[in-house]
């Protein structure tokens, strides 16, 4: 498990998540994440796996997170891990839930829960629809307690704290086309076409948005982010005066593409998305632009890509390396 390995690597912590599920008596939704969301979509996904699990509508969900008086147990977001631990620690608990239902929908249909089916948010006993209860009247029920079986606690609740089996690889291809200025430096970026892989796609707008998002962080480390220091160590490029991050009109339009191949390591086949712009990116564009300038023997360059790196480079190449 990815804990044990963290484990061999002297990492503080494990790879497990946190997730709690509960069904109010109003049969709305509570989610309780131990993700910490922060601009990449949680409420949104979370509420979607959620709500097609137990047959609600999205919009009857409620994700909590960030606040440990509400979500005591979680190691945050990082490393592309949120939904591949995160979304599938919700899925696990919905299971539960749905587990804890069943018993009670058996006891109250009189039936072996063996012979229910869930669909749509409804138990109905098979070959016999009209025998049925939706999960509203089981929430209702698990709280007034009225008519439980026995053993079987109130409310309809359950709480997972997962520790995937294996860890998840997305993957996928970045192509940059460049024009690169060889008198002034300057580097115009024509083309960007990105596919990735990231399994099965819970939003897919959202996974647009983080690739799109990825590859302009990838382009500025590429082209624009320093960090520069003086003789005595004090950062000289302190404020984004100074500190270059792109523009829109840097930026070009971007094509995204994906392939879909499910994660054999967790039951919603999913991967992480948000780093892989990122990651991509940055060699991308310096790939391309030393491959732009290989027929004047440049065959490296510092990053970030500064017109005034990129223009000592040519100069050092075609001067035999003298300044």
């Amino acid at each position: 498990a990815p804990s044990r390995v963290l484990a061999s690597l002297n990492y503080s912590a494990g790879g497990w998540e946190a997730a709690t599920v509960r069904v109010l008596p109003t049969n709305k939704v509570q989610v309780i994440t131990g993700t910490s969301p922060h601009g990449q979509g949680h409420e949104t996904s979370w509420a979607m796996i959620a709500a097609e699990k137990l047959g609600v509508a999205p919009e009857d969900v409620d994700v909590l997170h960030s606040d440990t008086a509400i979500s005591a147990l979680g190691l945050d977001t990082y490393g592309s891990r949120s939904l591949p631990v995160g979304g599938v620690a919700i899925a696990l608990a919905c299971d539960k839930v749905i587990e804890k239902a069943k018993l009670i929908a058996a006891h109250q249909l009189e039936c072996a829960a063996e012979d229910l089916q869930f669909v749509n948010g409804t138990f109905s006993v098979k070959g016999s629809p009209d025998r049925a209860l939706p999960l509203a009247a089981i929430a209702f029920g698990a709280f007034t307690a009225h008519n439980l079986p026995d053993g079987c606690e109130p409310n309809l609740e359950a709480q997972v704290s997962y520790d995937p089996p294996n860890f998840s690889w997305p993957f996928g291809t970045h192509m940059c086309v460049v024009e690169v200025d060889t008198e002034t430096g300057a580097v115009k970026i024509l083309k960007y076409i990105a596919v990735d892989d990231c399994g099965n796609q819970i939003n897919p707008l959202i996974v647009e948005g983080q690739v799109h998002g990825g590859v302009v962080q990838g382009i500025a480390q590429a082209l624009f982010e320093e960090a520069v220091y003086d003789s005595d160590g004090n950062l000289k490029s302190s404020n984004l005066a100074e500190y270059l991050v792109p523009a829109a009109c840097d930026v070009p339009s971007i094509t995204t593409a994906h392939t879909i191949t499910p994660s054999p390591t967790n039951q919603l086949g999913v991967k992480g998305i948000g780093e892989a712009g990122t990651i991509g990116a940055a060699p991308t564009v310096m790939t391309a632009i030393i491959d732009a300038l290989s027929s004047l023997g440049v065959t490296t360059m510092a990053m970030p890509a500064s017109p005034q790196t990129v223009w000592k480079t040519i100069n050092q190449a075609t001067r035999g390396g003298k300044k």
